[in-house]
């Protein structure tokens, strides 16, 4: 090695060492973060030491976890590492698919072993304790299985059709499967699932409402009875925050909004909380601006409506319903919906104690897969 050349050595390893310090130094200065914007989650924070966390590996696997969470510019990182995937030709991150046309796709996850029977067990134990209610199952499916056309060549297919069909099977034949996939595969060149997010749009949404009709006997609304209202146009959603793919088009939030607009009543019951309004458009002004659909997730929330009809209808579901359940408002006097993930009640009690006379389970295929929450159901 010539002078030169040790030179240019000393040099790199003096940039390096300079880089690595105020790389350490910016680490230990900047306050921890709580909340991610860009992934739309909480992070993780110094974990508590105990010699019992650090006999057992918690400590170590979590403090782990807290430096990944709290590396300095983290968000700029991740976004670099995904363009220079993008440049290699690498069409997939962290579980999501960049499909053609600006899509990102969430790559549905098979259940492990056992958890198809151990939800369709708590269904039918529900199902034997509760007779005189009438029992619709709707389980959509994602984005994965409908727009296959527009995933990588390389990836999987056929696994969550195969999902929904065993779950189809081992339902009991008092218990109505509503099989939405049909009627969202004939609509897959519409807008009926958001580019960034891994929900289905409110397209998506009346396209199912619209089967739910047929199998429940109601009258449908018609397009040409609402009103559609953009609500934004820079939505960036789930998948574009867990992915790190960054160079794609925002989506537009739509609202179906009925022409002869009737008074209800929106009641978050754990909250004490009361609405006239199913949408929330201050959290259009946030990150997750799917939380305009309900004001997002809660355990229980109560809607009476304008119907006089007297009838009943309790929703069990995950956030796909929360942009389906204002077409409903027309057929039931009063709708009850319960997200198993935050409901602490006996549902069994609440469905005698109230009267209620029909139910809709509505979860997307990947929530049910991956959710233990559903086994709730008979506790």
């Amino acid at each position: 090695m010539n002078g030169n050349d040790k030179i240019n050595g000393k040099c790199l390893a003096v940039l390096l060492l300079l880089f690595t310090g105020m790389i350490a130094v910016l680490n230990w200065a900047a306050p921890d973060r709580a909340f991610s914007e860009a992934e739309n989650r909480m992070l993780k924070q110094l974990p508590h030491f105990s010699r019992h966390t650090l006999l057992s590996g918690d400590f170590t696997s979590d403090f782990e976890a807290y430096l990944s969470d709290q590396f300095v510019f983290r968000d700029l990182w991740i976004g670099a590492k995904t363009d220079m995937d993008r440049m290699l030709g690498k069409k997939e991150s962290n579980g999501v698919y960049l499909g053609k046309d600006g899509y990102l796709i969430q790559k549905f996850v098979p259940p492990s072993e056992g958890d198809v029977e151990a939800k369709m067990d708590a269904i039918h134990a529900f199902d034997a304790a509760t007779p005189g209610l009438r029992k619709y199952v709707m389980i959509v499916p994602t984005a994965a299985a409908v727009l296959q056309a527009k995933l990588p060549k390389y990836a999987d297919t056929g696994v969550e059709e195969a999902y929904l069909d065993r779950i189809r099977r081992s339902l009991s034949p008092g218990i109505h499967f509503v099989d939405v996939f049909p009627a969202l595969y004939a609509k897959r060149e519409q807008p009926i699932f958001y580019k960034t997010d891994h929900h289905w749009t409110t397209q998506g949404a009346y396209t199912a409402y619209l089967e739910l009709c047929k199998q429940m006997g109601l009258n449908p609304q018609k397009d040409e009875d609402f009103i559609v209202r953009q609500a934004t146009n820079e939505f960036y959603g789930s998948l574009y925050s867990k992915s790190g793919f960054r160079h794609v088009q925002p989506d537009s939030i739509e609202l179906y909004r009925p022409k002869d607009q009737e008074k209800y009543t929106v009641m978050y019951v754990d909250e004490g909380k009361t609405s006239h309004s199913l949408y929330a458009p201050e959290q259009l002004e946030k990150k997750d601006k799917y939380a305009v659909f309900l004001n997002g997730n809660h355990g229980l929330i109560r809607i009476e409506t304008a119907q006089t009809n007297g009838k009943k209808l309790l929703v069990v579901k995950d956030s796909y319903a929360n942009s389906f359940i204002p077409f409903l408002l027309k057929h039931f006097s009063e709708i009850d919906v319960v997200d198993l993930r935050y409901y602490e009640g006996d549902l069994t009690a609440f469905v005698n104690e109230h009267g209620i006379r029909e139910m809709l389970l509505l979860y997307n295929a990947s929530t049910f897969s991956e959710d233990p929450s559903i086994q709730y159901l008979s506790e």
